[in-house]
């Protein structure tokens, strides 16, 4: 069987090897790559592998990119310590989905799904009935609860409960709690809306992202935005992007 690695962290790579030469030593890998751009261009020049293990997220992007810049026909198993790209996951030729880390036994019951599913030259994976469902359970865990933060030579933890609203100022990303302290956090916005509860938290824009309960009022702003009052001061307005307003609205419907 010859497969294909996209992993741009060494140590989960040279882990994914270990596990796939454990299950079956005549896997052969035949490339492990570290970016979206390196694996389109290798999949322009080579032939297809039997399978591509993808991490979901790496240095250069999303690995969903390779499906629009390139026809990839292999099945795929996809790799990755965030829950909620699952579903998305399972509409691009995906065999399975593995959290990590990934344990031998986990990697197992991925390989003998592709060995059930995929017979001769098969091209397209015979999703069974009902995983879209499991997925969606998987997704309904509950996001990061505990920050761990610094103050002065001490560190001490902060509850998800506590913060009003995460605000990224000069490239770096604050927490703001309800009794109105700032503590930096070593997460981007970006990051954060990938492990924190979306059902409570929204980003309001590139800057902010705002907690349900620290919302006390919301008025129509000017160019059709609507301007966040929260429980706590805030230096700065608090403004909607106009193409998250309607976004925003369903998010405080449900």
């Amino acid at each position: 069987m010859k497969v294909l690695i996209l992993e741009d962290e060494q140590p989960a790579a040279e882990n994914m090897v270990r596990l796939l030469q454990a299950y079956d030593k005549n896997i052969r890998i035949e490339a492990i790559l570290d970016s979206v751009k390196d694996v389109v261009e290798w999949l322009k020049s080579n032939a297809r592998p039997d399978l591509i293990f993808m991490d979901i997220q790496v240095a250069d992007g999303l690995c969903f990119e390779v499906f629009g810049q390139v026809q990839v026909s292999s099945p795929v198993i996809f790799t990755t310590a965030y829950q909620e790209y699952a579903i998305r996951a399972f509409k691009v030729n995906s065999v399975d989905y593995l959290l990590k880390p990934i344990d031998f036994k986990e990697l197992t019951r991925a390989m003998e799904k592709y060995e059930r599913l995929y017979t001769g030259n098969q091209a397209v994976p015979v999703v069974p009935e009902g995983l879209i469902e499991q997925v969606r359970k998987m997704l309904e865990k509950p996001g990061k609860n505990r920050f761990v933060i610094r103050v002065g030579e001490h560190l001490r933890t902060i509850g998800i409960g506590e913060i009003c609203l995460f605000i990224s100022q000069e490239k770096t990303t604050s927490a703001i709690t309800c009794d109105n302290r700032s503590y930096v956090i070593d997460y981007s916005l970006d990051r954060l809306m990938e492990i924190i509860d979306n059902n409570q938290f929204f980003r309001i824009s590139r800057k902010a992202i705002v907690s349900r309960d620290a919302i006390s009022d919301i008025v129509i702003y000017s160019n059709s935005q609507l301007k966040i009052r929260l429980t706590v001061p805030v230096d700065e307005p608090l403004l909607v992007s106009r193409d998250k307003v309607s976004a925003f609205k369903s998010w405080l419907g449900d």
